[in-house]
């Protein structure tokens, strides 16, 4: 029996630095032995199936032929469609009445404790907020990423020192979900 995953590749082909093209990636995939492979975007988002049930030994050893194929490191979170379907589910935004740039939502490696943003003033950085999800945070930027104090806030080493991290707005969140069902 296989699972199907998604990879999120955390800071590639942004800004010409840490570039892994989408088709070598497939092949990297591939190589490591999974199956209906398929990219999404060239942000490093990746979709396979597997027959492990380990998300982390399966984000591990994709890592490490990153490095070995790219000669940089590249941290990887890998997560099955049942739990990608649940973080879209459990969106505490009216996700069906925003622009896909307007949400967001930041993939952690392990549950995330509420006191690490403990010293942010929410009511300083309104109408934007942030919530705390399994693993996830979602962010509701009403001007877009781009432009957001909030996310630079939640960005500050003292909030996620120590986590691997990576965002993905509504759209992608949305279209994973989709690539994952089947």
């Amino acid at each position: 029996m296989t699972t199907t995953y998604a990879a999120l590749l955390r800071g590639i082909n942004v800004s010409g630095s840490k570039r892994v093209p989408m088709p070598e990636l497939r092949t990297v995939l591939t190589e490591l032995g999974h199956t209906g492979v398929a990219t999404y975007l060239q942000s490093g988002n990746a979709v396979f199936r597997s027959g492990s049930d380990d998300e982390d030994a399966l984000a591990a050893d994709l890592e490490q032929a990153l490095r070995r194929r790219f000669g940089f490191a590249v941290d990887c979170l890998v997560r099955d469609a049942g739990y990608l379907a649940a973080v879209a589910d459990a969106c505490p935004f009216p996700a069906a009445e925003l622009e896909g740039k307007q949400l967001h939502v930041t993939y952690f490696d392990r549950p995330v404790d509420a006191g690490r943003f403990a010293d942010l003033a929410a009511a300083e950085f309104l109408p934007e907020e942030f919530r705390l999800g399994d693993r996830c945070l979602y962010l509701y930027a009403p001007d877009g990423l781009g432009r957001s104090k909030l996310a630079v806030a939640l960005g500050r080493p003292r909030h996620i020192k120590g986590l691997t991290a990576t965002s993905r707005n509504w759209n992608t969140v949305v279209k994973l979900v989709e690539m994952t069902r089947g």
